[in-house]
């Protein structure tokens, strides 16, 4: 990572704007670590261009229809597209589709919320510090909804680091959490090998012993989840309570959006000084921050897009649909594009090769 460089510098493969150019849709990315937000967009078949935007500590998203929603350190904003924007909003008019403009923030504090997503009941947030299901509440903080049957009390401690969500027709069916324990952070000894997944509606655990999983996610009636500490992306078994290993990236996948045939899967950077993650294998074996595209089908990796400076660590990845080039105004600054900080792979050696397979 050379800090010299101006931030944000990013390289993508050719492949990765070719195919963001024929599916037109935009990715957003949060970036904790950096407080941004960021919008990649494909310029031509060729070329990419993004905008990036401060958000306080942004964690998860959630985009549905024409709305977006960013969870920050004491907040979760609200945001809705505008077509109308696009022809006076920014400076150079007539520059992007539309704009998405903040309208609400909902204060709730800092429940470190990991994911976020829409259901039938409204928006509902991972509450990572409390280790429960939340939504919404108009009279309080946040009004919990769901807790795992081995946490006792609601209590601001993170015990078994609950972090991602999977919803079937609108309600939550799956949760990820980093360990089955009951005390202030109970969950850190065991990181690496006590990763589970419940099954909310029968509150049972349905698998253990995982490395550190994220990002549950349910396409097909199939059960996806990103296995962080092993860089693999996995489809789960729930007739042998196992699974497979769809493919395998260099180093620390957190965040994954579907669109069509392809998932967009975060990789990070890991601060190798960091009490959280100095002991993982994978630490040593990350050897960039960036996006990969992956074949859903048949797991090969379609192309990749890479930060050279500022960014480590993606949080969530979120895929805009039919969108070419929307803008963002953030909660506190105007939007504008930035398209020179991005530029095409001269060759494929540049890139550290994927892995794929599958378990044995």
């Amino acid at each position: 990572m050379n800090q010299s460089l101006p931030p944000f510098v990013c390289r993508h493969s050719a492949e990765f704007s070719d195919l963001l150019w024929k599916l037109q849709c935009t990715l957003v990315i949060s970036i904790y670590q950096a407080n941004k937000i960021i919008y990649i967009s494909a310029g031509s078949s060729e070329s990419l261009v993004q905008l990036p935007q401060d958000f306080d500590a942004p964690m998860g998203l959630a985009a549905e229809d024409n709305r977006l929603a960013v969870a920050t350190k004491d907040e979760v904003i609200m945001l809705s597209y505008v077509r109308a924007l696009a022809s006076s909003y920014p400076r150079r008019s007539n520059t992007s589709d539309g704009q998405y403009v903040p309208h609400a923030a909902i204060y709730c504090g800092e429940l470190k919320a990991h994911d976020l997503v829409w259901g039938q009941a409204g928006l509902w947030k991972v509450n990572t510090l409390f280790s429960c299901l939340s939504l919404k509440d108009d009279e309080g903080n946040f009004n919990p909804r769901w807790r795992p049957r081995f946490i006792s009390e609601l209590a601001p401690e993170d015990r078994c680091h609950l972090n991602g969500v999977a919803m079937v027709d609108g309600y939550p069916e799956y949760v990820t959490a980093l360990g089955e324990t009951n005390t202030s952070e109970g969950w850190r000894p065991g990181k690496t090998s006590g990763g589970i997944v419940i099954h909310v509606p029968s509150d049972e655990v349905v698998l253990r012993g995982l490395p550190m999983p994220h990002t549950p996610r349910v396409y097909e009636d199939d059960l996806y989840v990103l296995l962080s500490a092993t860089g693999e992306v996995a489809r789960v078994d729930m007739g042998r309570s196992d699974y497979e290993v769809v493919t395998r990236l260099p180093g620390f996948v957190r965040g994954m959006a579907r669109y069509g045939d392809y998932l967009f899967v975060g990789l990070s950077q890991l601060r190798r000084k960091s009490p959280t993650f100095s002991d993982i294998p994978i630490a040593r074996e990350s050897p960039f921050c960036g996006i990969v595209a992956i074949n859903l089908r048949s797991g090969t990796t379609i192309g990749q897009l890479r930060y050279d400076s500022v960014c480590q660590e993606i949080y969530d990845v979120q895929a805009l649909s039919g969108l070419r080039r929307p803008g963002l105004i953030g909660p506190s600054t105007s939007g504008e594009w930035s398209d020179w900080r991005l530029k095409p792979l001269t060759s494929r050696s540049e890139f550290p090769s994927l892995i794929g397979g599958t378990r044995k």
